[in-house]
Protein backbone atom coordinates (compact mmCIF):
# COMPACT_ATOMS: atom_id res chain seq x y z
CA UNK A 1 0.00 0.00 0.00
CA UNK A 2 1.49 3.42 -0.89
CA UNK A 3 1.79 5.90 1.68
CA UNK A 4 -1.03 8.65 2.81
CA UNK A 5 -0.13 12.12 1.88
CA UNK A 6 -0.72 14.40 4.76
CA UNK A 7 -2.02 18.05 5.62
CA UNK A 8 -0.08 19.63 8.89
CA UNK A 9 -1.92 23.19 10.01
CA UNK A 10 -2.24 24.99 12.79
CA UNK A 11 -5.13 26.90 13.71
CA UNK A 12 -6.21 29.93 15.22
CA UNK A 13 -9.07 32.68 15.92
CA UNK A 14 -8.80 36.38 17.17
CA UNK A 15 -11.16 39.50 17.69
CA UNK A 16 -11.39 41.99 14.80
CA UNK A 17 -9.76 44.79 16.62
CA UNK A 18 -6.45 42.64 16.60
CA UNK A 19 -6.45 42.84 12.75
CA UNK A 20 -3.93 45.09 12.24
CA UNK A 21 -1.42 44.21 14.28
CA UNK A 22 -1.95 40.31 12.99
CA UNK A 23 -2.24 41.20 9.35
CA UNK A 24 1.36 43.82 9.37
CA UNK A 25 3.21 40.67 11.40
CA UNK A 26 1.74 38.04 8.80
CA UNK A 27 2.67 40.29 5.84
CA UNK A 28 6.27 41.42 6.97
CA UNK A 29 7.12 37.90 7.44
CA UNK A 30 5.44 36.18 4.13
CA UNK A 31 6.75 36.14 0.62
CA UNK A 32 3.09 37.28 -0.91
CA UNK A 33 -0.24 38.11 0.09
CA UNK A 34 -3.04 38.64 -2.01
CA UNK A 35 -6.96 38.90 -0.99
CA UNK A 36 -9.27 35.78 -0.68
CA UNK A 37 -12.79 35.19 -1.20
CA UNK A 38 -13.49 31.73 -1.81
CA UNK A 39 -17.08 29.43 -1.68
CA UNK A 40 -17.09 26.28 0.20
CA UNK A 41 -19.30 23.41 0.10
CA UNK A 42 -18.92 20.41 2.39
CA UNK A 43 -20.67 16.87 1.47
CA UNK A 44 -21.47 13.69 3.17
CA UNK A 45 -22.04 10.42 1.76
CA UNK A 46 -25.68 9.96 1.20
CA UNK A 47 -25.90 7.12 3.62
CA UNK A 48 -23.65 9.10 6.38
CA UNK A 49 -26.12 8.60 9.09
CA UNK A 50 -26.48 4.57 8.70
CA UNK A 51 -22.58 5.07 9.35
CA UNK A 52 -22.50 7.40 12.22
CA UNK A 53 -25.37 4.64 13.67
CA UNK A 54 -22.72 2.06 12.29
CA UNK A 55 -20.02 3.76 14.76
CA UNK A 56 -18.25 5.04 11.72
CA UNK A 57 -16.91 8.69 10.98
CA UNK A 58 -18.14 9.55 7.78
CA UNK A 59 -15.43 10.75 5.23
CA UNK A 60 -16.81 14.21 4.07
CA UNK A 61 -15.69 15.64 0.59
CA UNK A 62 -15.23 19.33 0.60
CA UNK A 63 -15.54 21.78 -2.70
CA UNK A 64 -13.68 25.03 -2.81
CA UNK A 65 -13.87 27.87 -5.30
CA UNK A 66 -12.07 31.07 -5.30
CA UNK A 67 -14.62 33.96 -6.35
CA UNK A 68 -11.85 36.72 -7.17
CA UNK A 69 -10.20 34.69 -10.03
CA UNK A 70 -12.30 34.29 -12.96
CA UNK A 71 -10.49 31.22 -14.38
CA UNK A 72 -10.03 29.41 -10.72
CA UNK A 73 -11.49 25.88 -11.09
CA UNK A 74 -13.00 23.84 -8.22
CA UNK A 75 -11.01 21.97 -6.01
CA UNK A 76 -12.12 19.01 -4.22
CA UNK A 77 -10.38 17.77 -1.16
CA UNK A 78 -11.17 15.19 1.54
CA UNK A 79 -9.55 14.59 5.30
CA UNK A 80 -8.86 12.03 7.01
CA UNK A 81 -8.96 11.34 11.40
CA UNK A 82 -5.78 13.40 12.22
CA UNK A 83 -3.67 10.90 13.53
CA UNK A 84 -3.04 10.62 17.24
CA UNK A 85 -2.31 13.55 19.89
CA UNK A 86 0.67 10.96 21.04
CA UNK A 87 1.64 10.91 17.80
CA UNK A 88 1.90 14.73 16.72
CA UNK A 89 0.95 16.41 20.25
CA UNK A 90 2.51 20.24 18.27
CA UNK A 91 0.27 20.25 15.22
CA UNK A 92 -2.87 18.51 13.49
CA UNK A 93 -1.72 15.91 11.07
CA UNK A 94 -4.40 14.44 9.04
CA UNK A 95 -3.86 12.28 5.56
CA UNK A 96 -5.23 14.45 2.55
CA UNK A 97 -6.32 13.74 -0.72
CA UNK A 98 -7.19 16.56 -3.28
CA UNK A 99 -8.39 16.84 -6.87
CA UNK A 100 -9.35 19.75 -9.40
CA UNK A 101 -12.22 19.39 -11.14
CA UNK A 102 -12.89 21.07 -14.79
CA UNK A 103 -16.59 21.84 -14.82
CA UNK A 104 -19.17 21.49 -12.40
CA UNK A 105 -17.53 19.99 -8.66
CA UNK A 106 -21.38 19.72 -7.48
CA UNK A 107 -22.36 17.04 -10.07
CA UNK A 108 -19.32 15.64 -9.43
CA UNK A 109 -19.61 15.07 -5.98
CA UNK A 110 -23.57 13.56 -6.84
CA UNK A 111 -22.14 11.08 -9.02
CA UNK A 112 -19.42 10.00 -6.32
CA UNK A 113 -22.62 9.39 -4.09
CA UNK A 114 -22.23 12.65 -1.70
CA UNK A 115 -25.12 14.97 -0.68
CA UNK A 116 -24.71 18.57 -0.08
CA UNK A 117 -24.56 18.73 3.62
CA UNK A 118 -23.47 23.17 4.12
CA UNK A 119 -22.47 26.07 2.39
CA UNK A 120 -20.13 28.90 3.69
CA UNK A 121 -18.12 31.79 2.16
CA UNK A 122 -14.65 32.94 3.77
CA UNK A 123 -13.81 36.52 2.83
CA UNK A 124 -10.00 37.88 3.88
CA UNK A 125 -6.25 37.21 3.08
CA UNK A 126 -3.85 34.26 2.22
CA UNK A 127 -0.50 34.71 2.86
CA UNK A 128 2.33 31.93 1.06
CA UNK A 129 5.44 31.43 3.51
CA UNK A 130 7.99 28.57 1.88
CA UNK A 131 5.86 25.40 1.75
CA UNK A 132 3.10 26.80 4.02
CA UNK A 133 -0.55 28.68 3.22
CA UNK A 134 -1.51 31.02 5.77
CA UNK A 135 -5.84 32.04 5.27
CA UNK A 136 -7.12 34.76 7.47
CA UNK A 137 -10.29 35.10 7.00
CA UNK A 138 -14.33 35.68 8.69
CA UNK A 139 -16.88 33.49 7.54
CA UNK A 140 -19.99 34.69 5.40
CA UNK A 141 -23.53 33.26 5.33
CA UNK A 142 -25.30 32.47 1.97
CA UNK A 143 -28.93 34.50 1.75
CA UNK A 144 -31.20 31.40 2.09
CA UNK A 145 -33.34 33.07 -0.91
CA UNK A 146 -30.10 34.22 -3.23
CA UNK A 147 -27.76 31.60 -2.31
CA UNK A 148 -25.38 34.94 -2.40
CA UNK A 149 -23.09 35.60 0.34
CA UNK A 150 -23.90 38.11 3.32
CA UNK A 151 -20.97 39.77 4.98
CA UNK A 152 -20.31 39.18 8.50
CA UNK A 153 -20.72 41.34 10.99
CA UNK A 154 -18.74 43.62 12.34
CA UNK A 155 -17.89 41.52 15.32
CA UNK A 156 -17.33 38.58 13.80
CA UNK A 157 -14.21 36.09 15.27
CA UNK A 158 -11.95 36.36 12.57
CA UNK A 159 -9.97 32.89 12.17
CA UNK A 160 -6.49 31.73 10.88
CA UNK A 161 -5.68 28.39 9.25
CA UNK A 162 -1.53 27.93 8.66
CA UNK A 163 -1.00 24.70 6.58
CA UNK A 164 0.70 22.88 4.07
CA UNK A 165 -0.33 24.23 0.76
CA UNK A 166 0.35 20.82 -0.95
CA UNK A 167 -0.13 16.93 0.31
CA UNK A 168 3.17 15.87 2.17
CA UNK A 169 4.41 12.71 1.42
CA UNK A 170 6.54 11.12 4.08
CA UNK A 171 9.43 10.45 1.64
CA UNK A 172 9.88 13.48 -0.30
CA UNK A 173 9.03 16.14 2.11
CA UNK A 174 9.63 14.16 5.64
CA UNK A 175 6.34 15.53 8.33
CA UNK A 176 8.99 16.75 10.44
CA UNK A 177 10.35 19.71 8.18
CA UNK A 178 6.58 20.92 7.96
CA UNK A 179 5.37 20.43 11.09
CA UNK A 180 9.01 22.84 12.19
CA UNK A 181 7.60 25.45 9.43
CA UNK A 182 4.16 25.68 11.03
CA UNK A 183 5.66 26.07 14.36
CA UNK A 184 7.55 28.86 13.28
CA UNK A 185 4.67 30.36 12.53
CA UNK A 186 3.19 30.02 16.05
CA UNK A 187 6.24 31.62 17.32
CA UNK A 188 6.51 34.19 14.99
CA UNK A 189 3.00 35.43 16.08
CA UNK A 190 3.26 34.49 19.74
CA UNK A 191 2.19 37.15 22.03
CA UNK A 192 -0.55 38.19 19.32
CA UNK A 193 -1.83 35.53 18.12
CA UNK A 194 -2.74 31.68 19.95
CA UNK A 195 -2.05 29.16 17.13
CA UNK A 196 -3.05 25.82 18.39
CA UNK A 197 -3.51 22.02 17.18
CA UNK A 198 -7.15 21.04 16.50
CA UNK A 199 -8.67 17.88 15.98
CA UNK A 200 -11.87 18.48 14.12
Amino acid sequence: MTSHAYEVALSGEFFAKDLPAILNRLTLHSESAHQMHAREIVFEPFDAQNQRDAGTEPILLRARKELLDPDSKWMLYSYLKPESVRVHPEATVRPWATCQVVGDALSFASALGYIRRSQIYKRGYVFRRGNLVIQMFQQEHADPKTGKPMPAHVDTLWEVEVKTAAPVKTQEAPLSQSIDAVLDVQLLMKGLLDLRRQDV
